[in-house]
């Protein structure tokens, strides 16, 4: 796959803060990447440095190999905020129109996009009588009416349902197998984890994780294992594995390092148990647990 995204020893302070440590990045057409790490991680630093507001102190920042702070490259560039803000005066149909148009697209292309993101029937209202769930859904109109290259969005389902999320990722769905590429950042990390493609983990300005999903929980090898029991917190903290235990209201978790022999033996000890289930480490929990890694690692 081509990159569209290149991203080369990119550093940045603000003063005396090391906001971005030599980030190395890419993302390829078609891929969504989920950008993510705890707050102060450097992560809208290096958004704002890949959408071409903030000139990095060093590195380099290519968009389909041009600089994002051209103007040519910034209009193939789709972005989605967490919060925007729209003028007052115009109606939705005016607003993607005119971001067609300074696009170098015509204004009609905002006919097909607005369908697209489920806004057809609201073309004619003011921005100020959109929810907050259509102002997201406008948001995404605009970004996608340029036919970007690269869509970033920054918490893009902020204040949407259920029925909208799982409408806008179908949209982004279909737009990647076009081609687009997706970088993605958000606090929601289950919902990264369904979505991304590959999870860039970033901690203190540096990448400290990249892969699959998948591949970064499985570096966890702990599980969880629950159940409702009669045993005591104390019978069950002597089972094979269990490194940790909690009861609570006769319904048992245990994090467990073993946990074939923690469920063999706990179905040995109550044969009466119900509702056993066993899970593995989640995508937070894996991210958690590699931060936490690193600041030991600093104190030591």
């Amino acid at each position: 796959m081509t990159d569209v995204v290149r991203i080369r020893g990119l550093d940045h302070r603000y003063g005396t803060t090391h906001a971005l440590r030599g980030v190395d990045l890419t993302v390829a057409a078609g891929e969504c990447v989920a950008l993510l790490g705890p707050n102060g991680a450097g992560k809208t630093t290096l958004v704002s440095a890949l959408t071409g507001t903030l000139a990095p102190t060093a590195g380099a920042v290519r968009i389909d190999g041009a600089d994002p702070r051209l103007p040519a490259t910034r209009r193939r560039l789709g972005v989605v905020h967490q919060h925007a803000g729209f003028p007052r005066t115009l109606s939705v149909r005016e607003l993607v129109g005119g971001w067609a148009v300074r696009a170098g697209r015509p204004a009609s292309d905002a006919d097909a996009v607005l369908t697209e993101v489920g806004l057809q029937k609201l073309t004619r209202r003011r921005v100020t009588e959109l929810s907050g769930g259509q102002q997201q859904r406008l948001q995404l109109a605009m970004a996608l009416v340029v036919d970007p290259t690269l869509l970033v969005l920054d918490e893009p389902t902020v204040g949407l349902d259920i029925e909208a999320r799982r409408r806008f990722w179908t949209t982004l769905a279909a737009r990647r197998d076009r081609g687009t590429a997706v970088l993605l950042t958000t606090h929601q990390i289950e919902e990264a984890a369904g979505v991304a493609d590959r999870v860039v983990v970033l901690h203190e300005g540096a990448v400290i994780a990249s892969g699959r999903p998948a591949d970064l929980t499985a570096q966890l090898p702990d599980r969880a294992v629950s159940a409702r029991t009669v045993l005591r917190e104390d019978e069950l903290g002597s089972l094979p594995g269990v490194l940790d235990v909690a009861v609570v209201d006769g319904r048992m978790r245990a994090i467990s390092g073993r946990a074939e022999a923690t469920v063999r033996a706990l179905l040995a000890a109550d044969p009466a148990v119900t509702d056993l289930r066993v899970e593995g480490a989640t995508l937070e929990q894996a991210i958690v647990a590699m931060t936490t890694q690193q600041l030991q690692e600093v104190v030591a």
